[in-house]
């Protein structure tokens, strides 16, 4: 057997994240062989080839955006940087210059929430390709265990990630800025792989378009109604 497999998971490690989330995914993937399930949400009277149910498929679909687009605020450039330093000026007049810690913990508080959600949803897929881009998210993320770690982010048993909000705001937010702004590793990698699951979501739900017997089209999938009427 080779170091790694098509996840590009390192075996070495594999006694030290195979429990929760990361491991979830992991035994969806390979425990199915390859094998599909029926949608358990069809319409009545028509045929689907979807392997999820559209809610599932929603739902996943919503989380992936939030985690881009959590990503995405991290990483804004110019003026709209949160790692910008700003000039305040207390009550009696003194004037200190440095980063908005408050704005910066809550951008990254933001992140947290929405990938957990995502880990959380894509673990009840039975699409293979959205497996591997959960079980890459994971996979990427336990390897800046350290880095999260110095910053005030763990890991937990289950893979869900906890921010400690005390440690981060005292934290060099130098460090954090080389997690998540601009072109940085893990905060691009991660928005990748959330791209990545968001888009096989896509295409998962186009085959649960189905015809109706009176020969009518019936498009199943529409994210917002669907996701605000099911949660």
């Amino acid at each position: 057997m080779s170091g790694s497999d098509i996840l590009g998971i390192n075996y070495s490690d594999w006694a030290t994240i195979r429990s929760g989330s990361y491991f979830k995914l992991l035994n969806a993937y390979y425990g199915k062989g390859g094998q599909v399930s029926d949608s358990d949400d069809t319409t009545s009277s028509s045929t689907s080839t979807s392997k999820d149910s559209t809610r599932t498929l929603a739902v996943i679909e919503s989380d992936a955006k939030s985690v881009e687009k959590s990503v995405a605020a991290l990483q804004e450039t110019g003026d709209k940087s949160l790692f910008n330093e700003v000039t305040k000026t207390d009550e009696n007049g003194n004037k200190t210059t440095g980063y908005d810690t408050d704005a910066i913990y809550k951008a990254v508080k933001n992140f947290t929430d929405s990938y957990n959600s995502l880990i959380d949803e894509v673990g009840n897929s039975n699409t293979k390709s959205i497996l591997r881009a959960g079980a890459s998210m994971v996979n990427v993320t336990e390897a800046n265990r350290k880095s999260l770690s110095d910053i005030g982010i763990s890991i937990g048993a289950d893979n869900k990630l906890t921010i400690d909000e005390e440690k981060f705001k005292k934290t060099d937010m130098s460090k954090v800025k080389a997690m998540f702004a601009d072109s940085s590793y893990y905060g691009t990698e991660v928005k990748r792989q959330a791209g990545r699951a968001e888009s096989y979501a896509k295409s998962e739900a186009a085959k649960a378009n189905t015809y109706q017997k009176s020969g009518s089209y019936t498009y199943n999938y529409r994210t917002g109604e669907l996701y605000n009427s099911t949660i």
